[in-house]
């Protein structure tokens, strides 16, 4: 099977409001698939359509060859689901919440004396298999979900913000599991808005206001998207500065970075102009993702 999840303008509208308006795209067996953009951008919708739970109102896709219309139920048993809110058992250990997604799961009980410490090897919590699940730290508690998740061996995983509310090193052990997955062959779909676990997928798509706007390579997105000479500028009060920026007229759009500004213009002629105008040196650098989606969000919006 060549791809793994394809959707042919996939739609869902709830009233009069379209979440995902028409999202066509093809993900590859084994590929760490990046979905980001903005919250209420229609990126848990998609992922929930895609997980057979919520039915698309128009268009057609597959996950792992079934219909999403007509085999919902045969697509929820195949797959691997894990959101921010994934809802694991405080009162019970660590062992027993893999027990009991196993027992979910149909694994029987004889696999399960094997799959269960794979699955405690794999989130790193060997010597904690009896520690209750409420004294978990958050990101133990992540990494635990993800074993539950994926006890049943899926072919794809589908993760929807499954980093938010964890700490940095937190995130990057998880995404380090992650890869080592992909690796091994399994497909992972993930929603994220953290540019650096951007960088690890193998392809990005981004969704503004339902609509996809962009899916490529990080290294292509960075390279193809923003088209101008993109400059770094450390000016006091950056905030306020933005807007005078924009009104400059080989200015094509200025950006707030932490206490730095990033404007994109015309030209690369026009950097000496930039320099004049604000009295600091600017510096020339290469867009970053979050430079490009900062960049696709202002097209969209016609900004």
């Amino acid at each position: 099977m060549e791809y793994v999840v394809t959707t042919r303008e996939l739609t869902r509208v709830f009233g009069s409001f379209v979440a995902v308006n028409k999202i066509s795209m093809n993900i590859k067996q084994g590929e760490i698939y990046g979905f980001l953009g903005p919250n209420g951008s229609g990126k848990s919708t998609t992922i929930r359509m895609l997980c057979g739970i919520l039915e698309p109102t128009s268009g057609s896709g597959t996950v792992l060859g079934y219909d999403l219309a007509r085999e919902a139920e045969k697509i929820k048993r195949k797959i691997g689901y894990m959101s921010q809110k994934f809802s694991l058992y405080d009162d019970l250990t660590v062992y027993e919440n893999l027990d009991f997604y196993a027992g979910v799961y149909d694994i029987p009980r004889r696999e399960r004396k094997t799959r269960i410490p794979e699955m405690i090897e794999m989130a790193m919590l060997k010597g904690r298999e009896d520690e209750m699940a409420v004294n978990l730290s958050s990101g133990w508690k992540q990494r635990l979900a993800l074993g539950c998740a994926i006890i049943s061996r899926p072919s794809i995983l589908f993760l929807d913000e499954p980093t938010s509310g964890i700490s940095p090193t937190s995130r990057r052990q998880f995404f380090k599991i992650i890869q080592k997955m992909a690796v091994e062959g399994t497909t992972v779909m993930v929603t994220t808005h953290f540019m650096d676990e951007a960088e690890h997928c193998y392809r990005i798509a981004f969704i503004a206001e339902g609509n996809l706007i962009a899916d490529d390579t990080p290294e292509n997105l960075k390279n193809n998207v923003i088209q101008g000479c993109l400059a770094e500028v450390s000016l006091p009060d950056a905030l306020y500065k933005v807007d005078d920026l924009e009104k400059l007229p080989y200015v094509k759009e200025c950006s707030i970075h932490g206490p730095l500004l990033h404007v994109l213009l015309e030209s690369q002629s026009r950097i000496e102009e930039l320099d004049r105008y604000t009295g600091v040196k600017a510096r020339i650098i290469k867009p970053s993702l979050e430079d490009v989606f900062i960049f696709l969000a202002k097209q969209k919006k016609g900004g």
